[in-house]
């Protein structure tokens, strides 16, 4: 049997993405596995950090060379700790995913990667990130190695609370202190609300992508927001994006208070009550589209923080 036979018809598996088809038919099953068919989520891990290292540079002006390798450098590490917790993810719910229609096709659900395959792929994974990790401060290195034993336990906590994306937020967010202590080699008051910041806005995007599977989460055992919200969601979504532009915009007006900058915090804030009122929680693909349109409510704020 083919790798591409093992992938059913409803799956998160892009088919017509660069993995599938132009990636060694070998080196496409651990691709999948750490999601580089689906950049959203690396581009979600990464955001917090450029935001505080432009933020914590001054902007634009204080952006020198050594900067720019940091932004590049906690690029590569969210592609490589993204892809690490995929697979900590898929480790964990590999019985789970044969039950849901969307992940039941994921290569450690189907086969296509055996257990003990997954475990090497994570070793060099987090080798890589650790390389990039032990070239920054010494208080960077510090919260870097804090928030691996989050990033372990992260899968665990669907199946204990209805709050996973709460856990999520504060795993996912760490790069705004990291990213303003590879700079400083200290933590302030900024990233600290920009970091409490994300945890809401976390909350917000992620509540909106569960309710993709909310269906196969009740048969399956695995709790959400989106299920201890039902129907309520969109008011949920709406408090904690409102938590978060109000603690973000704190975090850069802390660094950087000018009329410009007041004008253009309106920008995420329309973006976000466009989610809100675009937003249909019974639409899977409506929930995807808007999910993935927070990379450039995040892309707007790199932009606010290096102006």
């Amino acid at each position: 049997m083919t790798q591409k036979s093992n992938i059913k018809n409803y799956t998160d598996i892009r088919q017509s993405g660069f993995v599938m088809r132009f990636l060694p038919e070998k080196l496409r099953p651990y691709a999948l596995l750490m999601r580089l068919d689906r950049p959203i989520g690396w581009w979600l891990l990464l955001l917090p950090g450029w935001w505080s290292i432009a933020l914590a540079s001054g902007g634009i002006s204080g952006m020198d060379a050594h900067k720019w390798v940091l932004m590049t450098l906690f690029l590569i590490g969210a592609v490589a700790m993204r892809g690490a917790g995929c697979v900590v993810n898929d480790l964990w719910d590999r019985h789970i995913d044969k039950l849901v229609e969307r992940t039941r096709g994921r290569p450690l659900a189907s086969g296509m990667v055996s257990v003990k395959q997954g475990f090497a792929f994570l070793g060099g994974l987090l080798f890589v990130g650790a390389c990039i990790l032990l070239s920054l401060s010494e208080k960077a290195i510090i919260l870097g190695f804090a928030v691996l034993p989050l990033i372990a336990l992260y899968p665990y906590m669907k199946r204990i609370t209805y709050w996973p994306q709460l856990f999520l937020g504060i795993t996912f967010n760490f790069s705004a202190l990291i990213g303003w202590a590879a700079v400083h080699n200290e933590i302030s008051a900024a990233p600290v609300l920009l970091y409490l910041g994300g945890i809401f806005w976390t909350i917000g995007y992620d509540t909106i992508y569960a309710h993709q599977d909310k269906e196969d989460d009740v048969m399956a055992g695995v709790k959400s927001t989106a299920l201890k919200f039902g129907r309520n969601s969109k008011r949920l979504v709406f408090c904690v994006y409102l938590m978060a532009i109000v603690l973000i915009s704190v975090a850069i007006m802390s660094v950087k208070m000018n009329p410009t900058i007041l004008a253009l915090l309106m920008l995420p804030i329309f973006h976000m009550a466009w989610q809100l009122r675009s937003w249909n929680m019974d639409d899977q693909e409506n929930s995807l589209r808007i999910f993935k349109s927070n990379r450039y409510f995040g892309l707007l704020l790199v932009i606010i923080c290096l102006l």
